[in-house]
């Protein structure tokens, strides 16, 4: 035996050039026995050393705890130099542990378990069905109603319709930005050209507060639940409709989050995380009554600058001016109509007046004009208070007295079955008698 161990140090001199602890446990019936490097038996009460990995638990110890430990079970330093602290329990520098050691103290005794009978009935093994996660929607549903203008009776068509009905119909993007002074039908050509192509127009009236959010979409409280709502924007893209900006020189650098879809090419939403693509037949139309330049005479007061990449993205301009006294009368006429007015001398009349004063204002002798707007509020007017003077009266009266008198006189001249004085005179209540002999007395 002891011839063996000398041929054992022997061999490991040889291949390792110096002497290494080796572990040989022999195990009796209350002794663990270990080998330090001399070869010397090192016994350990096999109580005190199942105690001490009992305490130990698996768990990762360095020196000074096993030496602690070691002392609480009443193990000796040597005992825990060349039974514990050894190469086969070590998993780190200065890290000792007992998960991996093959002593047979760390080994637990493994019982056999008798076989259970098998049963004659096969079970079957039912799948569980694990819920599928449930998917949050985080945007509303589109607008459903039809977004195809009503036709207006009394419309004539003139100026650039048939150009914009053209472009309409052919499908093709193509970015189109009216200009013209208030009141000349920029925005009814283009409601009506919809209306007779029966194609869906999405109108978007543009302030100096429209922003991203009102055009693109956000975020709103729909039924109780936070849901993003497409703008008219998105809602134009996916219906292939048209987007009509309307008054669009009243925005700010805010609409610059159109650029893309000037272009054609869609939009990314930032909040939701998606990207939208218009389809065939989708187009942008703006009105606006400068020409993104602002107004050099106040006339339009809010108008602003655009940024000039915002309207490079438009590929034509189209100038609306005035109609001429032929299609306005018809215009006139037509509105007379809708009101249930026959009074053919009196259109002519207010045609005729409107485009005196318009010769004026473009000689810049005057400041304000008539627009062909307020030909038809006249018309309105004349149908429920059946009284031209009258009529004309109020719907002249937001001018200054000055310009609303003058106005009021070219009338009359004009049209010589009204007089000035005859209205003022109709219009100032009786006084009963007696009154003015007071006044006198009282004078």
């Amino acid at each position: 035996m002891r011839l063996t161990r000398e041929l054992r140090m022997l061999y490991f001199i040889c291949k390792v050039g110096k002497v290494r602890p080796t572990r040989e446990r022999e195990i009796m019936s209350n002794v663990v026995n270990f080998t330090d490097c001399g070869g010397n038996t090192v016994s350990i009460d096999a109580v005190k050393f199942s105690q001490f990995k009992e305490k130990m638990n698996g768990s990762t110890f360095d020196r000074n705890t096993a030496l602690e430990v070691g002392r609480e079970v009443g193990l000796t330093k040597r005992a825990i130099r060349f039974g514990v602290l050894v190469d086969e329990n070590r998993i780190g520098t200065g890290k000792y542990s007992f998960k991996n050691s093959n002593s047979p103290y760390s080994k637990s005794v493994s019982v056999q378990e008798k076989p259970k009978p098998q049963s004659s009935v096969e079970e079957t093994v039912v799948p569980v069905k694990r819920p599928t996660p449930e998917v949050v929607d985080l945007v509303a549903k589109s607008m459903n109603e039809s977004l195809i203008p009503d036709k207006f009776d009394g419309f004539v068509e003139w100026g650039h319709y048939k150009d914009v009905t053209r472009i309409i119909k052919s499908g093709i993007f193509y970015p189109i930005f009216i200009t013209g002074l208030s009141g000349n039908g920029k925005t009814l050509m283009i409601e009506q050209a919809h209306a007779k192509l029966k194609r869906e127009m999405v109108r978007v009236n543009v302030t100096v507060e429209t922003d991203e959010d009102d055009l693109l979409g956000g975020f709103r409280l729909v039924n109780g639940e936070t849901k993003f709502v497409p703008g008219p924007v998105v809602e134009a893209m996916e219906k292939g409709a048209t987007l009509l900006l309307d008054e669009v020189d009243l925005g700010s650098n805010k609409l610059l989050c159109l650029q893309p879809v000037l272009e054609g090419k869609g939009v990314y939403l930032k909040k939701v995380n998606k990207w939208v693509r218009p389809i065939k037949g989708f187009n942008v139309i703006a009105t606006a009554n400068t020409k993104g330049k602002g107004s050099d005479d106040g006339r339009f007061i809010g108008t602003n600058v655009l940024n000039e990449a915002f309207l490079e993205r438009f590929a034509i301009c189209l100038e609306q001016p005035y109609a001429d006294t032929k299609v306005e009368y018809r215009i006139v006429k037509g509105a007379m109509t809708s009101e249930g007015v026959e009074d053919d001398e009196f259109g002519r009349k207010l045609v005729d007046w409107a485009d005196i004063i318009r010769k004026t204002f473009f000689d810049d002798a005057i400041d304000e004009v008539i627009s062909t707007r307020r030909l038809v509020h006249v018309v309105k007017a004349f149908s429920i208070f059946n009284d031209k003077l009258k009529a004309i009266n109020l719907c002249i009266a937001r001018f200054d007295n000055e310009t609303k008198d003058a106005f009021l006189d070219l009338y009359t001249k004009i049209d010589a079955g009204v007089s000035v004085d005859n209205e003022t005179n109709e219009e100032t209540p009786a006084t009963p008698e007696g009154e003015d002999n007071q006044n006198e007395e009282s004078v």
